[in-house]
């Protein structure tokens, strides 16, 4: 009787080992979603530090613009970077916050780190083609959902969540990369 006692309790705790390592961080998640509801529009998978990117043409200047993004550990936005062509309205450096460079014909805002959080974004019509960028991959925003506003939601997310969208990708995550052992691009 005393075994089985023991079977049992060793049973239960490795269980409970196991259910708290797999409710443990597992990762981060971003999430484009429709602010008047609706299925996501896209999820990436990521983990701290790496890089999205938005990337679009100026309404005025019809020149390119990238927005390089990135999520703290608990799921935080943060942008790190603005490349463009050329000044454009509503463009330039803020006071205080990251420093020009020059990267070839680009004019860049490096360094930026500024905390946004969770943010609201009107998306544009084909031709503006608000484009996110990651792992490799594009996802025409303007395509999608034009003249809609999206949120850009990150969170952190459980290391069994983590698993399973690996084994069974949100369909809402582009095709391609999603174990990310590839190195992100911007």
């Amino acid at each position: 009787m005393q075994n089985h006692r023991v079977a049992i309790t060793s049973v239960v705790l490795t269980a409970l080992i196991a259910l708290g390592v797999l409710l443990r961080p597992g990762g981060l998640e971003l999430r484009v979603v429709p602010v008047d509801g609706g299925p996501p529009l896209a999820v990436l998978p990521l983990f701290a530090g790496e890089p999205f990117t938005l990337q679009y043409y100026h309404s005025v200047e019809n020149a390119p613009i990238w927005e390089v993004h990135t999520l703290d550990p608990s799921g935080s936005i943060f942008i790190e970077e603005e490349r463009y062509l050329k000044f454009g309205a509503g463009m330039g450096k803020m006071p205080g916050v990251g420093r020009m460079v020059r990267q070839g014909p680009y004019e860049s805002i490096v360094d930026m780190h500024m905390r946004t959080g969770n943010f609201v974004l009107r998306i544009g019509s084909p031709g503006v083609d608000h484009m996110l960028l990651w792992r490799g991959t594009q996802t025409n925003l303007s395509t999608l959902a034009p003249h809609a506003a999206v949120q850009f939601c990150g969170r952190s997310i459980s290391r069994f969540y983590a698993l399973w969208r690996q084994v069974f990708p949100h369909r809402a995550t582009p095709p391609g990369i999603a174990d990310g052992h590839q190195t992100p691009s911007t």
